[in-house]
């Protein structure tokens, strides 16, 4: 093989190396499947006293999801920039509406959005633009993102806040969940709510 030849195979090397880098960066991980435990995230303390109400939360620099008085919580991982979480912002809102007007539900399932990526400015406009009730928490420099995986967004999780303190997956999906209603009754069916 000729000097030009190595070069050619070198620098295609280098260029496939890092396309195969980007694409796993691009895709993400692993996320914790239907009957893992969730891993143990440490989230900040949402500055809005209605936020920590809702949560239940009280006191303190910061939170994990156990600690939220419900028995389940419907986690969106989302981005200020992805086009499919504009896009399902209404339908998320939704769901929270269907929830909280449910005088047996309201108590026991809770949702928290976490914007991958996204600076507390910039989860503050995706708040604010779509008239989202529900808590949202800032992870800007990927820490959360990170620990469950580094999903592609929306990625929904319902998580089961169990007795003894655990917490344990039984939703875990990339994209769209459909019409709330029917979302809604799946996660209760799904969590054992009833």
């Amino acid at each position: 093989m000729n000097r030009k030849n190595m070069k050619i195979t070198l620098i295609a090397t280098i260029i496939a190396m890092s396309l195969g880098m980007l694409n796993w960066t691009a895709f993400g991980g692993t996320p914790p499947q239907v009957g893992e435990v969730f891993p143990d995230i440490t989230l900040p303390i949402p500055e809005n006293d209605a936020d920590k109400a809702y949560l239940g939360i009280k006191g303190g620099d910061s939170f994990t999801i156990p600690q939220i008085k419900a028995r389940v919580v419907i986690i969106e991982i989302f981005s200020m920039y992805c086009p499919y979480c504009q896009r399902e912002a209404p339908k998320v809102n939704q769901l929270y509406s269907l929830i909280d007007n449910d005088p047996v539900l309201r108590d026991k399932i809770k949702m928290l959005g976490i914007g991958a990526g996204n600076s507390p400015f910039e989860v503050g406009v995706f708040k604010g633009k779509y008239n989202v009730p529900f808590p949202l928490i800032s992870d800007g420099d990927f820490t959360l993102y990170k620990r469950i995986g580094e999903v592609r967004t929306p990625y929904f999780f319902g998580v089961r806040i169990n007795d003894d303190g655990t917490h344990q997956v039984f939703y875990s999906k990339l994209g769209e969940f459909g019409g709330p209603e029917e979302f809604l009754k799946s996660m209760v069916q799904l969590s054992g709510l009833k």
